[in-house]
């Protein structure tokens, strides 16, 4: 590799039909535009002594959201192309691929900061960038959990769950609850009840600044803590844990013009047909 060259990584999902022709045509733009490519396992956050200039990923909204985490605490943005279903956080699908790149690796790329959820408990921490879960667990009975923001306890439901949502994540499991949809750039975040066993709970908007508890009241069983997916931990019965907003935690490269009202239409639309 040539150190005078700005770095790209190349992030792939292996299973997707079309990846491996994508990934050659990726090397072939990326070496047309003077860049250097480095293939991504996904899995570590060590780049050689060299930070890279731009992570390119293959895959869907999984995959995406896999590169932008590793992306945390350090400054590329992540471009993707759509080679799963839905794609919400790619710039372009799988049949762009060779315009996408070429654009993006000519510097025509616009950057969204994604903010973070970050979640405390006793025994450990962690960050996400799409939402922030307590589930019951298999097996077990309902939880009751209760939350409260600024010391104001807002409500205490017997459900399967509660799910605090970024606005990048407000279109997964918060979506799912029948929370609100946050637009890409709201500051604050979505609070919702897994299948709640009432009428009268309803998600909220939190502002940034306010820190939300949620408290396992379960005298028996424990909830599990969720983190984009990926359980990290558990609140056994009567311990709680703290969640807050911290802005521009990853970097997302879109295309020029793209709309994310136009986004909503376009990808949530169709599955409804």
């Amino acid at each position: 590799m040539n150190e005078t060259r700005p770095l790209a990584l190349l992030l792939t999902h292996g299973h997707a039909a079309g990846i491996d022709d994508a990934a050659e045509t990726v090397t072939r733009v990326a070496e047309r535009r003077n860049w250097d490519l480095s293939v991504f396992d996904g899995e570590s956050d060590s780049f050689d002594g060299r930070e890279p200039a731009l992570c390119i990923v293959l895959g869907g909204d999984g995959t995406i959201l896999r590169a932008l985490r590793l992306g945390i605490g350090h400054e590329f943005p992540v471009f993707g192309i759509n080679f799963g279903r839905v794609g919400f956080l790619a710039a372009a699908e799988a049949e762009e691929v060779e315009e996408a790149v070429d654009r993006a690796l000519a510097g025509e790329i616009e950057l969204v900061d994604l903010p973070g959820l970050e979640v405390s408990w006793d025994g450990g921490s962690a960050i996400g960038l799409n939402d922030v879960g307590f589930s019951r667990r298999p097996h077990s009975g309902v939880a009751e959990l209760s939350y409260r923001i600024a010391d104001e306890e807002v409500g205490r439901v017997r459900c399967d769950g509660l799910v605090a949502a970024t606005a990048t994540g407000s279109t997964g499991y918060n979506l799912a609850n029948n929370g609100p949809i946050l637009a890409w750039g709201v500051a604050g975040y979505a609070v919702s009840y897994i299948a709640p066993h009432t009428l009268t709970a309803r998600a909220l908007v939190v502002a940034p600044d306010d820190v939300l508890e949620v408290v396992n009241h379960r005298s028996r069983d424990g909830v599990e803590i969720v983190v984009d997916g990926v359980e990290v931990g558990g609140l056994e019965p009567g311990m709680g844990a703290e969640v807050r907003f911290r802005s521009a935690m990853a970097s997302l490269a879109q295309l020029p013009g793209a709309n994310f009202y136009q986004r909503i239409r376009e990808k949530f639309g169709h599955l409804a047909q």
